[in-house]
């Protein structure tokens, strides 16, 4: 999954997410996306170098919010192809 065009720079939602060593990584939001009764948020790594997105399952307990990875390749498949159609106008799609 990538984004050939970085014309996201424009965006100022920034996410600061920690990886399984603690490293921390700053990634742009894209988008929320709902897909059979769960939200997923679209990411994309805050470096100009970067063209592919994250995809993550948003949760939310007890005012608290949380991402976990999506372990379905169907479910990240399908919530990409509704990335790419409601923003097909502003980035150009790599296959």
């Amino acid at each position: 999954m990538s984004i050939e065009d970085n014309e996201f720079e424009e965006l100022d939602n920034i996410v600061t997410l920690s990886d399984e060593n603690g490293n921390e990584h700053e990634f742009e939001f894209l988008d929320l996306i709902e897909y059979k009764g769960k939200e997923y948020v679209v990411l994309i790594e805050n470096d100009d170098n970067s063209d592919e997105v994250v995809i993550l399952e948003y949760e939310e307990n007890d005012e608290e919010e949380s991402y976990v990875s999506v372990e379905s390749e169907e479910t990240l498949n399908a919530v990409f192809e509704i990335f790419k159609t409601k923003f097909a106008d502003e980035f150009n799609f790599a296959d």
